[in-house]
């Protein structure tokens, strides 16, 4: 056979097949719904507003602290969820977070795509280094969560109570070194408070201040100090792992679940909740925040933020608008008292 008549040939089975199909196709029934609605093929979710824009949230601390741990969840929070198109997380330690709020009083003037942690610790650094810079002159946007403080000693401590320590500390308080968060923070609060409900001489106290709860770890866990205070989160792990003993508990009541217990069921008047928020830069409008408040109202709403506050053993105290605010300028009053109370405020 030629090779004419054979590609003819082919041709003609191709068409005839192609019609075949065609045929085929077109006696073919409309697929069904089924009325199960689990059933029911729906088109890809559409982005809400707030999806389509990037946002970045600034800890204003070193990795691994308790900002740094709030940023991170927010941040997995919101991709879990696919609240946002993008979020980024970035460290600007020091001065107990008022480096970080200076960057952004400073330089992110107006960013309506920006937040930053914040809380109690920086409240009080405010106060002690003497900053130029305030929370008045961010943006607040909601208060997130409270976190219980614990204090701990190396696993090859010798203090195996709160008792041991403080019978210890009573006799040489300059020799026991305390690590914890930054100067003036809610650690150095705790120190203090606990100092003076047990007779110690606040002055002087050997807190060493750190600018991140990793920092702060490394010390306790290479025993280079006496005991630590940080948030419960920021050492649960090591303290399960029992590569740090826990001698107390900041809050009023035991905690169910956790078998660490409180100042006051040991005998000292000592209770205190760090707590955590965010704010955004100054200059954004009234709508710009509302938008804002908007997405940490989507992410408190979400199983996944509420899976992280069990899983952290975070106190939940979410808190907006009006009433936040107004809990700004009562906490600002409330602290300055304690840090005068515990001669870091002159």
């Amino acid at each position: 056979m030629s090779t004419g008549i054979m590609r003819t040939c082919l041709s003609t089975v191709l068409i005839l097949c192609l019609t075949i199909l065609i045929g085929c196709n077109q006696d073919m029934p409309e697929p069904q719904v089924s009325a199960d609605s689990s059933n029911i093929m729906t088109e890809p979710m559409a982005l809400s507003p707030a999806s389509e824009r990037s946002i970045t949230i600034m800890a204003p601390a070193a990795p691994g602290g308790g900002w740094d741990q709030t940023a991170r969840t927010l941040q997995a929070v919101i991709q879990e969820n696919n609240l946002l198109r993008n979020v980024q997380v970035v460290n600007v330690p020091g001065a107990g977070g008022t480096i970080g709020l200076a960057q952004v009083v400073n330089s992110q003037q107006a960013n309506n795509n920006y937040f930053m942690v914040t809380g109690l610790i920086m409240m009080g650094a405010i106060l002690t280094n003497q900053s130029a810079v305030t929370l008045d002159q961010v943006t607040p946007i909601a208060r997130l969560i409270g976190e219980y403080e614990v204090m701990v000693v190396p696993a090859d401590s010798p203090y195996q109570t709160l008792a041991d320590f403080i019978e210890a500390w009573k006799l040489d308080p300059g020799a026991m070194s305390i690590a914890g968060g930054s100067a003036g923070g809610s650690d150095h609060m705790l120190a203090g408070l606990l100092a003076q409900a047990v007779g110690v001489d606040v002055s002087l106290i050997n807190y060493l201040p750190h600018s991140g709860g990793g920092e702060s770890l490394a010390s306790l866990l290479g025993s280079h100090v006496a005991a630590g205070i940080n948030g419960f989160a920021e050492l649960q792990a090591f303290i399960e792992s029992g590569r740090l003993r826990a001698l107390a508990l900041s809050s009023e009541d035991r905690v169910e679940g956790l078998d660490i217990p409180t100042f006051v069921e040991q005998g000292v008047d000592v209770t205190l909740a760090n707590w955590r928020a965010v704010a955004a830069p100054p200059g954004i409008s009234e709508q710009q925040k509302a938008e804002l408040v908007s997405i940490v109202d989507q992410i408190y709403n979400t199983q996944t933020w509420r899976d992280a506050l069990v899983r952290n053993n975070w106190i939940d105290l979410y808190m907006k608008g009006p009433e936040y605010e107004a809990f700004l300028q009562n906490e600002a009053v409330r602290v300055d008292a304690v840090l005068r109370s515990i001669g870091l405020v002159q």
